[in-house]
């Protein structure tokens, strides 16, 4: 998809100038001049133009999302795209600011604003599997990256938990598409970037998606949806996978533990539709009654939006041609699981097992992995076992299914990291969930970040950013000695105090928890 497919680009750019006019800046006093993209006007940051909270979309409560309108010829009524959208409901407000159904908002951060310019675009999906999150985590803000990697950069905010993902097609047809909707959301925006980002100085025939945890599980989940065939042109997923999805009977269940928890019957379909948002919310604290905890809502099996799984019973093939980077860190779940809380007090051996068993994804006897560990790492601490082991059970076996797929399937444009460098900021954090954004985002100050200025992490911050940049704008990462991930070797780039090439970086614990199956969160 990234040889010279000149008529296709010229094609797709033909396309979108009916629509633009060309960009200039507007005059402005002062040292932060404003800037116009059609109808839109954003501001100087460093280097770069931001525009804030762009809508791409609508969309009615548990209804697919229907394109916002774009002035023809820039004549439609001037916006400042000077601040972010309101953010989709949750629980809580990861930062501090308001939410809304309507949350269907996209940020872009560009060096020049161009229809000529045609950059990379870098399109990014937020974590927090499918139920939080926001892209205005000032972590994942892109003008460092937009700016030093010479790309145009895209963030997304979408509907999600149920409002994005529950399985309401029971309660009648014009509930079909439920149980996906956040997923038809992601590829609104897609279509939107693809139709329009050349205003922007991007080139829609070179769009990457990238997003971490969850965000990563909606990639991998978009690599089996026949409608998002050709919206993105390379990928990469970050500590985020999507072997299978959730079955429609698992997601029923779920549903019906929302409607209870909202004393609602399968009657009361109008009710759950137009009720305060804030109300359904609060059901989403309702126990999850396939796996524990509260409600899990994600990709539901439907057999038309999403006709199989991601990666099971093999990688689906529409997305073996399309380049990937997948990665995890070392220490995953250091992050949710706090070395300092009740889970780790009083940790020892004699209860390291039990305390293992409930963080793990893979049914295997505990007490069994806590011998093979002790066996393997005589010098090592139970709170180190109980890290490897968490990690290696719960959050590393997905991407591992997922990168093994794509080899079998001879889809020799996959390549595989871990990040192995600890945070220097908290010694008991390692290299922990979420700790490759700020590296691959260049926000290595930004509030939230762990990553620390020091040297050694703008080195790393360059290289993880050079591969990713590198992926979005010839379809290799920007690493010349980064080789393919292919089996058996399964070579892995491992970025700690420099870059290196590892063949197989955990064979021994990969074997391990190989003895049994994986089982997907949600599904």
């Amino acid at each position: 998809m990234f040889a010279a497919d000149q008529t296709r680009r010229a094609l797709l750019l033909q396309a979108g100038a009916a629509g633009m006019v060309a960009a200039m800046p507007l005059k402005a006093a002062g040292p932060n001049p404003v800037m116009r993209a059609g109808h839109l006007t954003g501001v100087r940051e460093g280097t770069v133009i931001a525009f804030r909270g762009i809508r791409y979309g609508r969309a009615e409560r548990f209804a697919p999302p229907s394109p916002e309108p774009w002035p023809e010829n820039g004549r439609g009524p001037r916006q400042v795209a000077d601040r972010f959208g309101p953010i989709a409901p949750q629980h809580g407000s990861p930062t501090g600011e308001a939410m809304s159904e309507d949350c269907l908002f996209l940020n872009i951060w560009t060096p020049e604003i161009h229809p000529k310019a045609r950059r990379p675009v870098m399109v990014y999906f937020h974590g927090g599997a499918y139920t939080s999150g926001t892209v205005t985590d000032p972590v994942t803000q892109g003008a460092q990256l937009a700016a030093q990697g010479d790309v145009v950069v895209v963030t997304v905010n979408h509907r999600l938990n149920a409002f994005g993902y529950a399985w309401l097609k029971p309660l009648g047809a014009r509930f079909a598409d439920s149980g996906n909707l956040g997923q038809l959301d992601l590829m609104l925006a897609l279509r939107w970037v693809r139709e329009r980002i050349a205003l922007f100085g991007g080139d829609p025939a070179r769009i990457m998606v990238f997003g971490q945890s969850g965000g990563g599980a909606k990639i991998a989940t978009l690599m089996a949806m026949p409608a998002a065939r050709g919206l993105f042109h390379a990928a990469a997923t970050m500590s985020g996978q999507q072997v299978v999805a959730s079955g429609p009977n698992n997601a029923w269940k779920r549903t019906g533990a929302l409607l209870a928890a909202l004393k609602l019957g399968a009657g009361d379909a109008e009710v759950l539709r137009t009720m305060p948002w804030q109300r359904l919310v609060e059901g989403l604290g309702a126990t999850d009654p396939v796996i524990g905890g509260s409600l899990y809502f994600g990709p539901v099996l439907d057999m038309t939006n999403l006709p199989r799984h991601p990666f099971w019973p093999d990688a689906a093939p529409q997305g073996l041609a399309v380049p990937m980077i997948l990665g995890n860190v070392h220490d995953e779940t250091r992050a949710f699981i706090d070395p300092r809380g009740p889970k780790l007090a009083g940790l020892n051996w004699d209860n390291l097992a039990a305390r293992i068993a409930p963080e793990i994804k893979v049914d295997l006897d505990t007490a069994w992995v806590t011998a093979q560990y002790r066996a393997r790492y005589p010098d090592w601490s139970p709170e180190r076992v109980f890290y490897a082991a968490t990690t290696a059970g719960r959050s590393w076996p997905g991407q591992v299914i997922e990168a093994d797929a794509r080899a079998r399937a001879g889809a020799l444009s996959t390549w595989v990291y871990q990040l192995d460098r600890p945070s220097p900021l908290d010694p008991l954090r390692g290299a922990a969930h979420t700790d490759d954004l700020p590296y691959v985002f260049g926000t290595l100050g930004a509030p939230g970040a762990m990553s620390g200025t020091d040297a050694t992490a703008r080195a790393v911050r360059d290289a993880m950013m050079q591969a990713f940049t590198g992926l979005a704008r010839t379809g290799r990462p920007g690493l010349s000695d980064w080789t393919s991930y292919t089996l058996p070797s399964r070579a892995t780039m491992v970025f700690g105090d420099a870059p290196r090439m590892v063949d197989d970086p955990r064979r021994w614990e990969r074997e391990l928890w190989g003895t049994a199956p994986y089982a997907q969160p949600g599904s």
